[in-house]
């Protein structure tokens, strides 16, 4: 029996297939851009030559965070102020992060008071043309039915472009109510664990997760660390750098497993010594589309 007919039909049938789940999926407009992360919007010289050279055309903006109070109610909290404005050409994105544990119950009128807090802070900083919102939230199995409704009410109460973050974990969960997600590709690793791998980012942590990204229904941005990572864990200092070799390596793993990864690229986060810490041509390459 002559076999090469039929494997030339079975490649053809799985070519088809990988086109068809590709096109069912909504491609997102090509970009560069980067999360602000810290409590005054300021920039300096720097960071401003930084977003003309690469081409920023978002910026991803922490307006404040949502934590537990102790009576057991979510509050806002380190809430960013408006010492200096964006170029007109970048779009700021308002992006609220809220923590897990808000979301282990259902709490009534949460989502139309954070829609409401984002437009004031908008008017009052004359922040204007705000087309999309992104809320931050490291959600479990355990949360997330919650977490998905709470989208929903955002999403109602906004009105236009929701997106969430996705970390790597939560790429085996079904897909949240949202137009698309950021893939958070950094805090990967264990700390306690910390002297086989750097927690930043090691590929052999994000190699198990690679199977689920084609089949991933949902469009997503991709966001890469730049930083450097200092925290107390049971009491011993740890001091990390996202190292570039590895971030360009695991950018390349990806994006050979579903190729609109490449297409909206975000880096976490901009800040004078981030940007000094890399040399340009690893920036060149983050964001290569």
């Amino acid at each position: 029996m002559n076999i090469r007919p039929l494997l030339i039909m079975m490649f053809l049938l799985l070519t088809m297939t990988a086109c068809q789940k590709q096109s069912s999926r909504k491609v997102l407009e090509s970009g560069n851009a980067v999360y602000y992360w810290r409590t005054d919007l300021r920039l300096d010289s720097t960071e401003r030559a930084f977003m003309a050279q690469y081409h920023i055309n978002k910026v991803y903006c922490r307006y404040f965070d949502v934590v537990m109070e102790e009576s057991g109610e979510p509050k806002p909290n380190a809430t960013i102020s408006f010492s200096d404005t964006l170029p007109d050409s970048i779009e700021i994105i308002p992006t609220v992060y809220i923590t897990e544990e808000c979301m282990h119950e259902t709490h009534e009128g949460l989502a139309e008071k954070i829609v409401k807090r984002i437009r004031q802070m908008n008017e009052t900083n004359e922040i204007s043309n705000v087309r999309e919102i992104q809320i931050d939230c490291d959600y479990t199995s355990k949360s997330r039915k919650r977490y998905y409704q709470f989208l929903e009410e955002v999403r109602k109460y906004w009105g236009a472009t929701l997106s969430t973050t996705i970390r790597l974990h939560q790429l085996s969960m079904p897909v949240p109510p949202v137009d698309y997600g950021a893939l958070m590709v950094y805090n990967t690793g264990d700390p306690r664990k910390s002297e086989e791998r750097n927690p930043i980012l090691d590929y052999r942590d994000v190699y198990p997760y690679l199977k689920h990204l084609d089949g991933y229904p949902l469009p997503l941005a991709t966001a890469y660390p730049v930083f450097r990572w200092l925290r107390m864990v049971y009491g011993v200092r740890y001091e990390y750098t996202a190292e570039a070799e590895q971030v360009l390596r695991v950018k390349k793993a990806m994006e050979q497993e579903r190729s609109d990864l490449s297409r909206l690229i975000i880096t976490y986060h901009l800040d004078k010594d981030n940007i000094d810490r890399y040399k340009p041509d690893t920036y060149e390459e983050i964001y290569h589309h």
